[in-house]
């Protein structure tokens, strides 16, 4: 397949995927009150101010700083997830409904949401950003890793109908604060029956959490290392210029 199809088409299927693999196939529901910070965190210094989404957007890849997405294939855009819900019902464990609200930003008070394009794929990539009041980054991600514990499947209903999704949980990368790693396989149709595989690496840098996926239908892939260590120092950066 020439470059010029394989962008187009996977552009296509990011858009039409995307609600569902990125944007969580449940109601985005906030675990606690956006902007809340930690208390006792709080009284401990003066709060650190979070990055904005402009700020965010700036950290985001640029063209030619990922030779492994075709050019003009890494589009940049606010989600139009985070403290607002989908029309979707909640699956059927809370716990799991957790891992989708965090996995999609929801909770953060900015976030942008990148799209990656591979030249030898048709399946995309992704990356959420998200920035958080002070303190909440870090009970977010706890609240993460107790519901990854608990969670082993779910059910839940989106744009293809209802369906059940098992969680498997991954060895980390050793990168940021903090990291996990799991996926979401879910049985699909899709040309023909297969399982949908959706990977995703989830790492704390002080008051910022990125989101990495990577999508595979009847493979297994994951989402490149060395771009989410780059991803992870510039979040680093930024914080440590911005007075966090």
């Amino acid at each position: 397949m020439q470059a010029r199809k394989v962008r187009s088409l996977s552009a296509a299927i990011a858009a039409v995927m995307g609600a569902l693999i990125l944007g969580g196939c449940g109601t985005a529901q906030q675990p606690h009150p956006a902007g809340q910070a930690d208390q006792s965190t709080a009284s401990s210094g003066a709060a650190k101010v979070p990055l904005t989404a402009a700020q965010l957007r700036e950290l985001t890849f640029k063209d030619g700083e990922v030779p492994q997405a075709h050019q003009g294939g890494i589009d940049v855009s606010l989600p139009s997830f985070g403290s607002r819900s989908s029309s979707s019902p909640p699956v059927s464990n809370p716990a799991c409904q957790t891992i989708i609200n965090i996995r999609t930003g929801v909770g953060a008070s900015a976030a942008v949401h990148q799209i990656f394009n591979w030249k030898d794929d048709i399946w995309p990539g992704g990356s959420i950003l998200a920035a958080y009041p002070d303190g909440s980054a870090q009970r977010t991600f706890t609240q993460l890793r107790d519901s990854l514990s608990s969670c082993r499947s779910y059910r839940g209903s989106g744009r293809t109908g209802e369906f059940t999704a098992e969680i498997r949980v991954e060895q980390g990368p050793q990168v940021g604060d903090e990291a996990v790693s799991f996926r979401e396989l879910i049985p699909t149709n899709v040309g023909s029956p297969q399982v949908r595989n959706d990977q995703f690496t989830v790492v704390r840098a002080g008051s910022t959490i990125a989101i990495f996926n990577m999508l595979d239908v009847g493979g297994s892939s994951t989402f490149p290392l060395e771009l989410i260590n780059k991803q992870v120092q510039r979040l680093r950066q930024a914080q440590s210029s911005n007075g966090g």
